[in-house]
């Protein structure tokens, strides 16, 4: 599957979205601060994605809608090498310098999912697009990017909210207005997307479901995977047939 050059969807941008994460760039390595559900989230993202990528050392990746780069590090200290792409260039150079302090090597760049598919074909080992889909107006077309960029046999990544009364509860009220994990105005419960609805776009795209599991907070615990709970958070695993 390719995206052709003429075709792209270079509007499928909502620079509201844009600018609500660049005013927060500084902050993103912050773990206490604005992105700390992530900080506590990434080790869960990154061993879901390690385990069903029969491992990250060696392979091609590459991070859609990076932000500052916690995923594209995890994956790259985990033996990937790692491309970070996303519209917010404030936090790509927060991501740019936060990398060399880390001694990673990673390459990120200020580019659509779209336009990166057409010039990136199949080139990708692992392709994450992680909390971003609810970001965009049309999540289809990044969908289609994405499994653009995978090779045949590679693996896809996705995470998003459900919508639902239980997501609106948990991940609007509750994590933005009584407990404040995360900035008013996060989110947009109109965005979130159900698993039937992403699978599927992802079949439309070609591409195969492996695993999907639930992100889900218990207060005595923290964060943990739950296979059973998709109500609020999720992470799916999909593969491209060659």
């Amino acid at each position: 599957m390719t995206v052709k050059e003429n075709n792209l969807n270079d509007s499928n941008v909502d620079n509201a979205e844009i600018d609500k994460f660049s005013a927060l760039a500084s902050r993103w390595w912050d773990p206490q601060g604005e992105f700390k559900p992530l900080h506590q989230i990434n080790p869960l993202r990154l061993d879901f994605i390690e385990q069903h990528s029969d491992g990250l050392f060696g392979r091609r990746a590459v991070d859609i809608g990076c932000g500052g780069g916690l995923l594209s590090e995890g994956m790259a200290a985990r033996g990937a090498d790692v491309k970070g792409i996303d519209l917010a260039e404030q936090s790509l150079e927060v991501a740019r310098l936060h990398a060399l302090e880390s001694q990673l090597e990673i390459s990120y760049q200020c580019i659509s999912a779209e336009r990166f598919a057409a010039q990136h074909a199949e080139q990708f080992d692992v392709v994450t697009c992680l909390e971003m889909l609810e970001h965009v107006p049309d999540p289809e077309s990044v969908v289609r990017a994405c499994a653009a960029l995978v090779k045949p046999g590679g693996k896809i990544f996705f995470s998003t909210l459900n919508r639902n009364l239980k997501s609106w509860l948990l991940g609007i009220v509750a994590a933005e207005h009584v407990l404040r994990w995360v900035p008013k105005g996060t989110h947009d419960h109109q965005r979130f997307i159900k698993p039937s609805e992403l699978l599927n776009m992802t079949d439309k795209a070609g591409l195969q479901p492996i695993a999907m599991s639930g992100i889900v907070y218990h207060p005595l615990k923290g964060f943990q995977l739950q296979a059973d709970d998709v109500d609020v958070n999720y992470i799916v695993a999909l593969y491209k047939p060659c």
